[in-house]
């Protein structure tokens, strides 16, 4: 067994925790036809990694967090039109399955959000960082599903990227 493999291996026991102060949780949108992209970042979660025991990852966001840099914008995106952040203030995805190969993991789950919810599968990279871990995770999912469809004339895209990317530490670490 490799280095590498055998600290991947150290992942699949024990509890890690998404270190918020390294990591960040977002989105991508295409907008004005797919000539221009809306980015965001949420500023509240939390996010939890246990391979052995469901949910195998699950991560909660404060839907009132959303931050694209644009004020009305982020206002709207938090109305009923898209998040409901009054009604339903939490975005949650739960992986009740994980699959580690190597560096690789690949994560099926569900996303809640706006009070509907879709199934999501979730390709993730994990990578050996001293007594850490980096994930890059990334999934697609149409927004659509979730009941968020304001789209005028057609200019917002239908998918969303959503991302993670940061440190992983163990729980007890944390303390």
């Amino acid at each position: 067994m490799t280095s590498t493999a055998a600290r991947t291996t150290e992942l699949a026991t024990g509890w890690w925790l998404l270190d918020p102060a390294r990591s960040s949780a977002g989105f991508e949108v295409p907008s004005i036809y797919g000539l221009a992209t809306v980015k965001g970042e949420f500023r509240h979660y939390v996010g939890t990694l246990n391979l052995s025991d469901p949910p195998a990852v699950a991560l909660v966001i404060e839907a009132e967090s959303l931050d694209t840099g644009n004020r009305r914008r982020d206002k709207h995106l938090r109305s009923a039109a898209f998040f409901d952040a009054a009604e339903y203030p939490w975005v949650r995805f739960e992986a009740d399955t994980a699959e580690l190969d190597g560096n690789a993991m690949t994560l099926r789950g569900v996303l809640y959000a706006a009070g509907k919810h879709v199934p999501l599968e979730v390709g993730a990279t994990v990578t050996a960082a001293g007594e850490e871990f980096e994930i890059e995770a990334s999934a697609v999912v149409d927004h659509r599903e979730l009941g968020m469809r304001f789209s005028p004339l057609g200019m917002v895209g239908d998918h969303a990227r959503l991302f993670v990317r940061g440190r992983l530490m163990r729980a007890e670490d944390r303390a």
